[in-house]
């Protein structure tokens, strides 16, 4: 049996289409996934990702783990609240997951890594702490809620607390907490919002008041297509324990300097940065008529040179769009297998929209 978040009851109240996702029961839509997804670029959105998992580090050993658990560098953060994109490697260099973690002092540390992979996480992140001095301590009595949308936090700010509302002010990738809330200038839509951490005893009303507010409840499926439209990864698509952040288009998430600093995976990674052969991650846009699909070929003339790893229909462009792990040498547009029809395609680099635009010139 599926686990359910805390805001199951109001999904089903408010007419979702529920669907098994990494485990858990969830929201696939609430009617209509493309009127979802244009609700988000134009207006306000929200999400429900309780299934994702809060995890609270502390101890004096805390900064140095993380500086050899990851591949990015936490000694960035200076500033309380402030956030970092990481990629998790194991020994070889493959990717365990992606997450964030936020800097909320110098013996504590919060972090939120992918659903399906949580119970894997933090076995790895035990077996990886010995020797270093800290507690791990997954908050599962914390929902989260994504705002997203041009309008999200004029719609969310009256709802906080007053101590809260000053998170109007944050940059991108920085948080606020006022007891157990949390709230972060972070998403995955490539759209303005906060995502909000909150007491699960709490999340159903919060829910409520949001969705009174005039912010409309989204799911899986407008979740995939704005993230994919903003040139961001999901874990098991794009990249995985075989794929390392080089090859899935995150090389700009590893921190090299300082030289001296071992993080798990460092060797193997050093070694593929200087292989000319390694894969390259690309965006693609397809000009003839068709969908993209994951796993679809691509070809150079005869030359297979790569496949998809995460594709689909844009509504903001229109068009069909995709990430793929190519050969190194792809030029400017390739071709794509469709049910045994060889499409043309443009080579481009992501993100394909943001803020409600389309950034590409096509």
């Amino acid at each position: 049996m599926n686990k359910q978040t805390v805001l199951y009851p109001k999904h089903q109240q408010m007419g979702a289409k529920l669907v098994p996702f990494g485990g858990w029961d969830m929201p696939l839509h609430y009617g209509s996934q493309l009127q979802e997804h244009h609700q988000v670029r134009q207006d306000a959105g929200m999400f429900d990702v309780s299934h994702m998992t809060v995890v609270d580090l502390q101890g004096p050993g805390v900064k140095s783990y993380l500086r050899h658990l990851l591949a990015n560098d936490v000694d960035r953060l200076k500033n309380e609240g402030k956030a970092l994109y990481s990629c998790m490697l194991n020994e070889q260099g493959g990717v365990v997951d992606d997450l964030i973690v936020y800097y909320l002092g110098d013996e504590w540390y919060r972090m939120v890594v992918n659903a399906a992979t949580t119970e894997k996480d933090l076995a790895w992140m035990e077996k990886q702490s010995a020797g270093f001095d800290l507690k791990l301590t997954p908050r599962r009595d914390l929902a989260m809620i994504a705002v997203q949308g041009p309008n999200a936090k004029a719609k969310t700010l009256p709802l906080l607390s007053e101590k809260l509302q000053q998170a109007g002010e944050l940059k991108p990738f920085n948080a606020l907490d006022d007891g157990d809330w949390f709230v972060a200038s972070t998403g995955y839509t490539g759209e303005d919002g906060f995502e909000i951490m909150v007491p699960g005893d709490q999340a159903a009303n919060f829910w409520q008041a949001l969705s009174d507010a005039g912010v409309a409840p989204c799911g899986l499926g407008a979740r995939d297509t704005l993230r994919l439209e903003a040139g961001m990864n999901l874990y098991g698509t794009d990249m995985d324990e075989e794929i390392s952040p080089l090859e899935a288009g995150l090389a700009w998430t590893v921190a090299w300097e300082p030289a001296d600093r071992q993080f798990i995976g460092r060797g193997p990674l050093e070694a593929q940065r200087k292989n000319p052969q390694k894969k390259k991650f690309i965006g693609l846009v397809l000009t003839g008529r068709g969908v993209l699909r994951n796993h679809l070929k691509l070809f150079n003339g005869e030359q297979e040179i790569g496949e998809i790893t995460s594709g689909g229909f844009s509504p903001t462009l229109e068009r069909s769009i995709a990430f793929a792990r190519v050969s190194p040498d792809v030029g400017e547009s390739c071709d794509v297998e469709i049910r045994g029809k060889r499409v043309p395609a443009q080579v481009v680099k992501p993100p394909f929209a943001r803020q409600g635009k389309a950034v590409l010139a096509l």
